[in-house]
């Protein structure tokens, strides 16, 4: 159903071209848009006029139109004035809205079609088909994005994102939940996924600036089908998670660039509360002192190199070296061997992964 703000708009521009007074009402003589006042006053004229076989009728100095979707009785049309020149432009402005509403429900239709295709809600069949009556290419490749606002229902971001992307028709957006925006791209020829993550950055850029709104967003990977484009939805799901976990200061996580965090985010719980155990007998690695979980984290981010960690914590190499010691008796893990430091670094991740999955179920 078009909305009464798009309605009073159409009306008040063709009366702006034709200085001729419009209204529309429902099939019930409610008054949906006017650029008049008293409209109200021909609602037993207008139901009379529901129920008459004409099309067009002249009542008590105005044209009464009919408005049809696909046979159906939508709307009625009143245009001030019994000439012919008024007749004209009743007609046109019925001929208006009527393409609206066969615009507006070609989009509904799309965007049921899409929040079907990305929830695994049709058979195989069935997409290729409604595909067809909607006039979608089924083999052209596309990219599923999730921009995450952090308030729900946020109308601005939405329409932020269709003031990006909507002029492209090829491009569908829409909305599976409150939180998350699902923007499902067609990919250019030759684009890469760099190039992807240069979209989603401009995503982040344009809704911090136009929209006030903070957002994090996903992108899948490319898929060459419509079939396909669940998969990259589910992709995209999947690196929002992750990045919440492992990549919290990022804004914008590709499923294709998740690392590590990918294969542990599908390691099941028990089996990360046996290793975790294993390795550090039933201690957290995350349950040091601040100066410990510093060292330790400037550590990896120099490749293990003592002389740039000392130097970057303004502490003497000896007192790294003992710090690294000190770590090592209370874990049995030297992290001055690559063995060891790759086991430490998996278990501050997988106790990451565990917080967040059990902060979920309360």
């Amino acid at each position: 159903m078009i909305s009464n703000q798009i309605l009073q708009t159409n009306i008040e521009g063709m009366k702006s071209i034709t200085r001729v007074e419009l209204c529309i009402c429902d099939t019930e003589g409610k008054v949906l848009a006017s650029t008049f006042t008293g409209a109200e006053e021909y609602e037993n004229a207008i139901l009379a006029f529901v129920d008459s076989p004409a099309d067009s009728q002249v009542i008590q100095g105005y044209q009464f139109f009919k408005v049809f979707d696909e046979h159906q009785l939508e709307y009625i049309l009143l245009a001030k004035g019994g000439s012919d020149d008024v007749y004209m432009v009743g007609k046109m402005a019925s001929f208006q809205i009527q393409n609206l509403l066969v615009a507006y429900k070609e989009r509904f239709d799309k965007d049921n079609f899409i929040k079907n295709l990305l929830l695994d809600n049709m058979l195989l069949v069935d997409i290729y088909n409604r595909a067809k009556k909607l006039h979608i290419e089924t083999n052209v490749k596309r990219v599923v994005f999730i921009i995450e606002t952090q308030h729900e229902k946020d109308v601005n971001a939405l329409e932020t994102v269709r003031g990006l992307f909507s002029a492209k028709t090829k491009d569908f957006i829409t909305a599976v939940d409150e939180k998350n925006i699902i923007l499902v791209r067609e990919v250019k020829p030759g684009e890469t996924y760099d190039d992807l993550e240069k979209t989603a950055d401009t995503i982040v850029d344009m809704l911090n600036t136009e929209a006030l709104t903070r957002v994090n967003v996903a992108v899948g990977t490319i898929v060459n089908e419509i079939k396909d484009v669940s998969r990259s939805y589910k992709e995209a799901k999947m690196a929002l998670d992750v990045g919440k976990i492992f990549y919290s200061t990022k804004s914008v996580v590709a499923y294709s660039k998740l690392g590590i965090g990918r294969l542990i985010y599908q390691l099941p719980l028990p089996l990360c509360r046996m290793f975790i155990k294993e390795i550090f007998d039933g201690k957290s690695p995350d349950e040091f002192d601040e100066e410990t979980l510093t060292t330790i984290n400037k550590f990896f981010e120099n490749s293990l190199n003592v002389s740039e960690t000392s130097r970057q914590l303004y502490i003497h190499r000896n007192t790294l070296v003992y710090r690294l010691d000190k770590l090592q008796k209370s874990t049995g893990l030297d992290l001055r061997v690559f063995e060891d430091a790759i086991t430490f670094k998996i278990a501050l991740m997988v106790v990451k992964y565990m917080k967040y999955m059990e902060n979920l179920d309360y």
